[in-house]
């Protein structure tokens, strides 16, 4: 369902009541993740008859659908996560927003529902951060968390693409994305699937979250932070985490990371990531790894180090995971390993401008 859209121009509608600034300053200081919202939000609307259109900067509101908007019962629905950050010399940058646009539309393409054109997808974001640029929190580690996504809105019953889209884009101060403090995460092995093949796990969509849902309250309440998801045929190749991408550093400087097969989420950080330990001069595979493997190779030593990766999280060590069967396994000492801190330091470095960009992966918003 590409559709070319000719050049938007942004109509700018300014808040009316924006959250005064005594009041924003006290949720900047401590922002958490997801729980706050800008004033503003960009939407821009798609029709058969028009295509693209419509495209708005204005308040941050709530939505009007008609009880039989298809998005309320056929979940299509897609969305993306991006984040802006300050740069050292106090200028706003975006990290590979083009790789999200283009990661946006593959997920359209799987949910049967128009792509949304790259630099159409790029503008609506930095139109956004142009318009709350001031909601961005100064404290360490802190960013605007970008919330591009697209619902269908044609009201009708029945299982069939929808004729209406609207395409939306929302921000949200972010500080740390994990609240418990630990120096690293723990796991639960679910004993539930999250994408089988042929299915939509390589799509960023709705319907995968909340099938996580319940096996990521289970892990919660055996005391873990995330679960980690196998394959659905055998249950023995380990894919992703609820949210994350998984990699497994070894001892010989090998690092590994489960393959992009349709099942798992291709991740902007990940492949970031990946390219950087190549300039580390680690030997980088992307191959099936088992989880009866990570267990004997933690235990033996040979696995040194895992981590998980994601925009909202960016790099995470993992210290423990426990299997409901098997029991428990700690991986090197249980904290974060060193490879593990320096990937992340460089990528951080680069995000905020502090470090080269050779990969031109940060646009600048001036």
């Amino acid at each position: 369902m590409a559709s070319a859209a000719p050049a938007l121009s942004f109509t700018r509608i300014t808040h009316p009541a924006p959250l005064p600034v005594e009041a924003r300053g006290k949720v900047l200081a401590d922002p958490g993740f997801g729980k706050h919202f800008s004033d503003h939000m960009v939407t821009i609307q798609w029709s058969e008859e028009r295509g693209w259109h419509d495209a708005v900067v204005g308040p941050l509101q709530p939505l009007s659908l008609h009880p039989a908007a298809s998005v309320l019962h056929y979940a299509q629905e897609i969305f993306e996560g991006l984040k802006a950050y300050r740069l050292t010399d106090g200028a706003m940058a975006l990290f590979r927003p083009q790789a999200n646009a283009a990661r946006f539309n593959a997920s359209a393409r799987r949910l049967a529902m128009p792509e949304l054109p790259e630099d159409l997808f790029v503008a609506a974001c930095r139109e956004l951060v142009a318009v709350d640029r001031d909601w961005f929190p100064s404290i360490e580690g802190g960013s605007l968390y970008l919330r591009p996504f697209m619902i269908a809105t044609e009201a009708f019953l029945g299982v069939r693409p929808a004729k209406s889209y609207s395409f939306i884009v929302i921000a949200s101060p972010a500080g740390n994305y994990f609240k418990s403090g630990a120096p690293a995460v723990s796991i639960w092995v679910s004993q539930y699937t999250r994408a089988a093949p042929g299915g939509t796990g390589a799509a960023k969509c709705g319907g995968n979250y909340a099938a996580s849902l319940v096996p990521q309250a289970e892990a919660m309440a055996q005391g873990h932070d995330q679960t980690v998801f196998l394959d659905a045929a055998e249950h023995r190749w380990i894919e992703e985490l609820g949210g994350m991408n998984l990699y497994f550093v070894f001892a010989d400087g090998t690092l590994i990371t489960p393959p992009l097969a349709g099942t798992i989420l291709p991740g902007i950080t990940r492949e970031s990531l990946l390219t950087l330990a190549r300039e580390e001069g680690l030997t980088v595979r992307e191959e099936k790894y088992a989880i009866d493997q990570w267990r004997a190779d933690a235990a033996s030593g040979k696995l040194v180090e895992t981590f998980a990766c994601g925009t909202a999280a960016v790099v995470t060590p993992v210290g423990r995971v426990t299997d409901p069967v098997e029991g428990e396994f700690v991986i090197g000492s249980g904290g974060p390993g060193q490879l593990t801190q320096k990937l992340r330091q460089r990528l951080v470095a680069i995000q905020r401008g502090e470090a080269a960009d050779t990969h031109g992966w940060v646009m600048r918003l001036d």
